[in-house]
């Protein structure tokens, strides 16, 4: 039995997301808990796709939701720090969307967004900072009196007196991202049956990554289909969901973690929640780099290296510190020995977590003419 799917994988059959979304449920992938008031539907996925690419949606026409999650880096943008329509540079990175139907948390450490339709909202009309700047008044203009919106709004909340809404703007945009599944990476084909579907290397990777007592333990965090412990989906367990001090910092002075990204204590104003982020999975890993919350770790040979070191050491200027004593750090990350072939073997298997079809599926791109 190979090792590697856990305690989530749950074998069902395909059904499909909703009644004509047309999307099918990837063998070895549960249902996802879809909202009871925004039932999938193809119309909805087909209007929230033109509405993700539009860069209309900013307040100065700058910018759309697909700036910050480009669909050939797995949904992110390839920068340390996202930047907003106003040029604003933000504190923490734009996460990957892959297999956003199936998150417990959207966002590094803010447990109160809990739903796709609630975090579809912020980008739009967050003003610390601004990502897209969304003018409202602007917007219900936009899909009230524009084509294609006239319709794909009466087609998608059919039977609504106004269909044309913020809320409903925020509903569609949820129902497609809903449909970016990530579930055809070399280490999928492997796990269910082609044995040359990775090299050997990612094969003793794989026993690295899930080896526990006095190995990396990575599964603790990333674990499941999806490779992070931030899931939900239907008929499952409703669980708090956790966040992690990785000792990526060890500041002296009251906070541990430079501001303003002190994790969870921003929301919790507990000490013992400084610097706790969210695991983010680790499919399409390879092409989301840079890596952690603020992008300061550049490749995954880093990400190993401060993980085996249990906590990262930054020995001079302003963050200086040993982030290995850091007294709030996870017990997990507890360091390990990694031998030089141990850290090549470990980047095989990660980048066999890649899909290359995610990244250019034409259900997920641009609409809009060129």
């Amino acid at each position: 039995m190979r090792l590697g799917w856990g305690v989530l994988a749950v074998a069902l059959a395909a059904p499909a997301f909703g009644a004509d979304a047309n999307v099918a449920l990837p063998k070895g992938f549960p249902k996802p808990r879809i909202p009871a008031d925004n039932p999938m539907t193809g119309a909805k996925v087909e209007l929230g796709r033109y509405l993700f690419y539009d860069k209309r949606l900013s307040g100065n026409g700058t910018a759309s939701c697909a700036t910050c999650h480009r669909q050939e880096l797995a949904f992110t943008d390839g920068r340390g720090r996202a930047i907003g329509s106003t040029g604003q540079t933000h504190p923490r990175g734009a996460m990957s969307l892959v297999n956003v139907a199936y998150a417990a948390a959207f966002n590094w450490s803010d447990p109160t967004v809990d739903s796709l339709e609630r975090q579809a909202l912020k980008p739009m009309f967050s003003t610390t900072p601004v990502e897209l700047g969304t003018v409202e008044a602007e917007l219900v203009a936009l899909i009230r009196e524009t084509a294609p919106y006239q319709s794909l709004f009466v087609q998608a909340f059919a039977g609504e007196a106004d269909p044309y809404t913020i809320a409903n703007v925020a509903k569609a945009i949820a129902c497609f991202e809903r449909t970016i599944v990530s579930a055809d990476s070399p280490y999928d084909r492997f796990h269910f049956g082609d044995a040359g579907a990775i090299s050997e290397a990612a094969k003793r990777g794989e026993i690295l990554f899930f080896l526990d007592y006095g190995g990396p333990s990575c599964f603790r965090c990333h674990g499941g289909f999806n490779f992070s412990d931030a899931v939900e989906f239907a008929n499952g367990e409703k669980r708090p969901v956790e966040f992690h001090n990785t000792g990526l910092y060890n500041l002296g002075g009251p906070f541990s973690y430079p501001p303003p990204n002190l994790g969870l204590y921003e929301h919790t104003r507990r000490l013992e929640d400084v610097g706790k982020f969210k695991a983010p999975t680790l499919r399409n890993i390879a092409l989301t780099a840079p890596y952690m919350h603020d992008g300061s770790i550049a490749t995954l040979e880093e990400v190993l290296d401060h993980y085996a070191a249990g906590g990262r050491t930054i020995h001079e200027g302003p963050l200086a510190g040993v982030g290995r004593a850091n007294p709030a750090k996870d017990a997990l990350i507890h360091g390990f020995y990694l031998t030089p072939r141990n850290r090549l073997d470990l980047i095989a298997f990660l980048e066999s977590l890649t899909d290359e079809g995610v990244t250019h599926d034409p259900r997920f791109s641009d609409p809009w003419p060129r």
